[in-house]
């Protein structure tokens, strides 16, 4: 067999959906599933950041600079056209909110909000909610139009096919995890310092569904109570969210004592902030797969998590739970890690091994694999 693969990734903005699109390329070995060239088109700051090899074509129309209508017109009508002329044997889209109509076609779904229970409320009844409306009757067309869909959880699986449909053809490959974050478990979960207080820290941006100001308030609660401990929130954000976030961190910590909040980080200096800290707090209650979190998992840290989504099958009984919306929850979550070096060591070792599962290898054999099987069937 010698199949050409083609990649639509002119709608990856995101973080994670370019570390996804850098992770599988680097880690794959074309001749193992039969593939003798790969196409990727996108724009040439994504491009660029991926290594060059001699199997790989990377295509930068300059429409993908420019604004995202224009964007997705060219998706509409050229893509297509492009995977063609490059003899293209499938396609594989990385957004599934495409507008390419091209055949056989693999898309990979990352996206949550759309379908979660209960977090179309957060938005109103503006602009936003419908777009998101768009997005899901947009999404729920091209998954059952394709020939195969890829999800990264079992959890989102069920969600979206309870929307969709059952669809006939899909795999669950989760996203991999660089081995920047991996490191050699230590044995350092010492009791609470006054001198050296627990750093918490929570890696998000801010938004509606990642509840940061409930985080804030239960870090308030416990310094309140005598707990020698700090927060650090990673991610930035604008907005509603901001705001409530802003609100609580002026109530709860006026002079600026325990919680800092820094905006986005590039992902090459995440690893510092988490080997600098001593409890990984995750408080979103919408996710299709916490790339975060895994992060978190391979770094060796004991884990206080959100109760929602897609978190209990990825940390599995690695970390301590605790309901997002709910304070009180949270402070009951931290306060056991905080006050135990035992537990906080043994949720740190069963997360640790549970998250060196996840690697940029197996994502990328399991994604082409599907893909060439995909192609088989048709």
């Amino acid at each position: 067999m010698s199949l050409i693969i083609g990649i639509d990734a002119s709608r990856n903005r995101s973080g994670g959906a370019q570390a996804h699109l850098i992770g599988i390329l680097s880690s794959l070995s074309p001749e193992k599933h039969g593939i003798i060239e790969v196409h990727i088109w996108s724009f040439s700051s994504l491009l660029n950041l991926i290594p060059d090899q001699p199997w790989l074509i990377k295509h930068s129309p300059p429409t993908l600079e420019q604004s995202l209508t224009k964007q997705l017109w060219w998706q509409a009508i050229h893509m297509e056209k492009e995977a063609k002329s490059t003899n293209c044997d499938i396609l594989f889209t990385t957004d599934a909110s495409t507008l390419c109509h091209f055949k056989p076609m693999v898309v990979l779904s990352q996206d949550m909000l759309s379908y979660e229970p209960g977090v179309m409320s957060h938005f109103g009844f503006g602009k936003a909610r419908l777009r998101l409306l768009a997005i899901l009757f947009l999404q729920n067309w091209v998954f059952r139009h394709s020939d195969g869909v890829i999800f990264l959880t079992n959890y989102a699986s069920e969600i979206i096919q309870n929307s969709s449909g059952l669809l006939t053809n899909v795999a669950i490959v989760p996203h991999g995890v660089g081995d920047a974050f991996r490191v050699t478990m230590h044995d350092d979960f010492s009791p609470p310092d006054d001198r050296k207080p627990i750093e918490c820290l929570y890696i998000s941006n801010t938004s509606m569904y990642k509840n940061q100001w409930n985080v804030v308030r239960a870090i308030a609660e416990l310094r309140q109570h005598g707990a020698p401990i700090k927060l650090t929130l990673i991610g930035g954000g604008t907005g509603k969210a901001q705001e409530l976030l802003q609100k609580e961190m002026e109530k709860s910590d006026p002079n600026h004592d325990f919680v800092r909040q820094l905006p986005f980080v590039p992902q090459h200096e995440l690893p510092m902030y988490l080997a600098e800290s001593d409890i990984f707090v995750f408080a979103s209650s919408c996710e299709n797969m916490p790339v975060t979190l895994v992060e978190a998992m391979v770094s060796g840290l004991p884990i206080a998590c959100s109760d929602r989504g897609p978190m209990p099958e990825i940390l599995k009984d690695g970390g301590l739970y605790f309901d997002p919306e709910n304070p009180e929850s949270i402070i009951s979550a931290v306060k056991k890690i905080h006050d135990n070096g035992k537990l906080a060591k043994d949720l740190a070792r069963k997360s640790h091994e549970y998250g060196n599962h996840y690697s940029w290898a197996r994502c990328s054999n399991e994604t082409f694999s599907f893909i060439v099987d995909t192609y088989t069937r048709n």
